[in-house]
């Protein structure tokens, strides 16, 4: 029992790793797409945050498939999308398709994301730990990503996008030889029992507003950055794509303090203090006009907000299960939907600059919803 525990952790830490070279690949290749198709700042916010819904999607897919599906069936479904998704972004630039891709890049990372989730937390002593250094395992392939595809692209932009399919088709097998859980039969007794109770508790979606500010923020960055720091001439185009490596550098490192230095004592009352923090240094980096200060900066935001989205999802303690997680990481992730989406109108309207400038609003979202959580009751 306590190998096979051990094994469906460890899946899930290499498979968010993939994961990690996947999803975060797609803030790059959409910048890649852009320059040589020529859309507008409006298309590339679409793209991103069509992504999003696919993320959406894939969540809510993932905690009801299942029951009907089987755990492994559904997984495998789900997940098949980053290699055909990067497949279709290798063979053709036709807008209509571009957005089919994008959207089932998401589902794929959607899909990962719940099923690693589950793994680990189900099979982690220390939960917190647990869960950040699962989000360790995704930094390091997000921190891999820009040289892969930069490598990749001197080729060929075809070549950085049909390496990514590849990367999604190795993560799917690890996948099909994995044992995720029961058949229908078993699925469908599970549905029988579960408690929907966590639908009337202000900690679930407490947490919930939690992460739908911290998915608008960081994935606004993770999607727009490179695109931001090449339009406004603050760091060369070569340069821009590697800042992706500044920022997953310094969530890399946090999150291993976290897991292994300096565990938190009080969670709730650290992810006040982190989104302080990543609040006021994302005004200053908005506000950077060299390039060391907007590299220092980009490090010091990445930092600051890497324990967020573990911690909190460490937070709902006995809430945690494939239904709840199934509502709840979809719900928040929707703010990965409109933050891309409202950047890129706004940018197209006001200018880049004012467009980046709009994220300061769910950092500050992040400060009321985590002073909110450190005001609940210890379970």
């Amino acid at each position: 029992m306590e190998q096979q525990s051990a094994r469906l952790r460890n899946t899930g830490f290499l498979t968010f790793f993939f994961s990690g070279i996947c999803a975060i690949s797609a803030g790059v290749v959409v910048s890649l797409l852009q320059e040589r198709y020529g859309f507008a700042y409006g298309m590339t916010g679409t793209l991103l945050s069509l992504m999003s819904v696919g993320n959406l999607l894939a969540g809510l897919l993932i905690g009801m498939l299942p029951s009907v599906l089987g755990m492994k069936p559904s997984v495998l479904l789900l997940t098949i999308g980053y290699a055909v998704g990067y497949g279709i972004m290798g063979l053709t630039g036709v807008e209509i398709l571009l957005a089919v891709a994008f959207f089932v890049v998401g589902i794929a990372r959607g899909s990962v994301m719940n099923t690693c989730t589950i793994l680990v937390s189900d099979h982690s002593a220390d939960r917190t730990r647990g869960m950040n250094l699962m989000h360790s395992c995704y930094a390091c392939g997000a921190l891999l990503c820009p040289f892969l595809i930069a490598a990749a692209a001197k080729v060929s932009t075809e070549l950085a996008v049909f390496l990514l399919a590849a990367l999604g088709l190795v993560l799917w097998l690890v996948y099909a030889f994995t044992p995720l859980g029961g058949g229908k039969a078993k699925n469908a007794k599970e549905k029988q029992a579960i408690d929907w109770s966590f639908l009337r508790s202000a900690r679930f979606w407490m947490l919930t507003g939690l992460l739908f500010f911290q998915n608008a923020a960081e994935q606004s960055v993770n999607g727009w950055m490179v695109t931001y720091f090449k339009g406004s001439g603050i760091i060369a185009g070569t340069l821009a794509a590697y800042t992706v490596t500044v920022m997953w550098g310094a969530t890399l490192v946090a999150r291993l303090l976290i897991a292994f230095v300096f565990p938190f004592k009080s969670p709730r009352k650290a992810m006040v203090g982190m989104s302080v923090l990543c609040t006021f240094f994302y005004v200053l980096l908005v506000r950077a006009d060299t390039q060391g200060m907007a590299i220092a900066l980009l490090f010091a935001f990445a930092f600051s907000m890497a324990g967020l989205n573990p911690t909190a999802v460490a937070s709902a303690g006995r809430m945690t299960s494939v239904t709840s997680m199934g509502i709840m990481l979809p719900v928040a992730s929707s703010g990965a939907i409109l933050m891309p989406w409202i950047i890129g109108i706004v940018a197209e309207k006001a200018g880049l600059a004012a467009g980046m400038a709009s994220n300061i609003v769910p950092c500050v979202g992040l400060i009321i919803f985590t002073l909110l959580v450190a005001r609940l009751p210890e379970e």
